[in-house]
């Protein structure tokens, strides 16, 4: 058995995707305010109670998308349907706004204080797990590095700007003076022992990723190096652009075209391949996670929308974050994935394979068919229910064998359809082949391979192998 040190964050749905942009630019985080409404509290969230932040190990990424998708689920509530009832789940998450068009809002849910991203306040450190520092380097009271633009990292790397911050640390672009002055992204970890531990733990994966892909082939975010200054980790990456999330969003939350879900679906499906033919799963899949290699666009006139439309003029991307990748003979944690796009295996505690990553890449296509999530919950049991409206009934030998009881009631799901809970599933859900739309055969053939990959039996579910076999690909076959 491998022995690992791996921080997973089996409680933390919300868990951040590296924010690798080449446009980063600093936030402003607002006070957020509470309420038992649904409307004004979509998050993601756990699908347990229990909150630790020593399980959690987040990346930067979706600190700044998670207002604007719960801004895109708080919309399409309002314009659609006014059910309402309480949520029940109160764990908060620390929100980082991101800044975007003139559309953009917030649902406000906890009160944050503003914190900037580099302080110049000398912090105390009485916290045991802190390193000792020299004089000239000050951490903030979370652990932090303290920085500003013009700061030298290891004598090389120039801050610009900050692109992002999270509870592992934060994310700033910089300028390599001694790579030709390339900009890069350098992820400095927080002065922290879990921190730094499930920061090596990614480090192992990245190196082995590139010595197994040494001409980046496979589409997984290249690591150039990493050091560590002064008890901070730092890991240097290749600057990307916009995540695929962060496209939709400032796109108005307007699908891709299918031409670019193709190329998409295509090169993650290779690259995912890629970490299970190496005995590895991602574990955290999600659009925030995918990340376009150039996010140059080209605005048109969409006359059917009546709104501008962005179209990318490269949709290649490449995939990120390995702070959760689990090899097949480590442990593996009950509690994996960001909700929306978490296997029904993983929510039932059956035990996962490689199999909850296919699930995973299932919901982010639709995603980009649609540009919304179909499983905008933060239940398990709602999120159960909107499975089996949109999928059908959930197998009986997987209802059998969980121990998550409290779901079932005389093997079926204890779900009454008549409360605001149900009213809401079965107006927000449908058949999958009802979200269509269109009947044309490149239409059927990605809702074909998204149902082979929403499949409840991971037995029965797609590999990746054989996905990139499947006929949705053959356009890109003959070119």
């Amino acid at each position: 058995m491998r022995q690992s040190k791996r921080v997973h964050c089996p409680d933390e749905d919300d868990r951040d995707g590296l924010d690798y942009r080449k446009h980063g630019s600093s936030h402003k985080r607002k006070k957020r305010s509470h309420s038992s409404t649904r409307e004004n509290k979509p998050r993601r969230q756990s699908a347990d109670d229990s909150k630790s932040e020593d399980s959690q190990y987040l990346s930067v990424k979706s600190l700044n998308e998670r207002d604007c998708r719960d801004r895109r689920y708080v919309e399409y509530r309002n314009n659609n349907y006014n059910d309402k009832y309480e949520d029940g789940h109160h764990d908060g998450y620390h929100t980082h706004g991101s800044k975007s068009s003139g559309r953009s809002g917030r649902s406000s849910r906890h009160k944050r204080k503003h914190r900037k991203h580099c302080s110049t306040s000398r912090p105390l450190q009485t916290k045991r797990h802190r390193r000792k520092r020299s004089r000239s380097v000050e951490d903030d009271e979370e652990g932090h590095l303290v920085c500003q633009s013009g700061d030298v990292l290891r004598a090389r790397y120039e801050i610009v700007g900050t692109l992002g911050e999270g509870a592992f640390g934060k994310v700033v672009e910089c300028i390599d003076h001694k790579g030709g002055s390339v900009h890069v992204a350098v992820k400095i970890i927080k002065n922290v022992d879990r921190y730094r531990d499930a920061a090596r733990s990614e480090i192992r994966v990245l190196e082995h990723l590139n010595t197994r892909d040494p001409k980046n082939k496979f589409f997984c975010v290249q690591m150039l190096e990493w050091f560590d200054h002064h008890g901070h980790v730092c890991i240097v990456f290749e600057l990307l652009g916009l995540s695929t999330y962060d496209f939709i969003k400032e796109n108005s939350f307007l699908p891709f075209h299918m031409d670019q879900i193709r190329n998409m679906a295509y090169q993650i499906c290779k690259s995912i391949n890629f970490l299970h033919r190496h005995k590895l799963t991602h574990t955290d899949l999600k659009p925030e996670n995918i990340l376009f290699i150039r996010s140059d666009y080209v605005v048109h006139y969409n006359a059917k929308m009546k709104r501008d439309e962005r179209t990318l003029k490269n949709s290649d991307i490449k995939v990120v974050d390995f702070g959760s990748a689990t090899y097949d003979d480590e442990h593996h944690s009950a509690l994996v994935s960001t909700r929306h796009y978490r296997a029904p295996e993983v929510i039932l505690e059956l035990g996962w394979t490689q199999s909850c990553d296919v699930w995973s890449i299932g919901c982010i296509l639709i995603e980009y068919y649609l540009g919304l999530t179909i499983f905008q919950t933060h239940d398990s049991k709602e999120h159960l229910a909107m499975m089996e409206r949109i999928l059908g009934p959930i197998p009986a030998h997987m209802i059998k064998k969980t121990r998550k009881h409290k779901y079932f009631h005389h093997e079926r799901l204890d779900w009454d359809e008549h409360t605001s809970a149900g009213r809401y599933v079965r107006k927000r859900c449908k058949p999958l082949k009802d979200f269509m739309q269109s009947h044309d055969p490149e239409h059927e053939q990605l809702f074909d391979l998204i149902g082979r990959m929403l499949e409840y039996d991971p037995s029965k579910r797609i590999t990746l192998e054989e996905a990139l076999q499947h006929s949705f690909f053959d356009l890109l076959k003959k070119e």
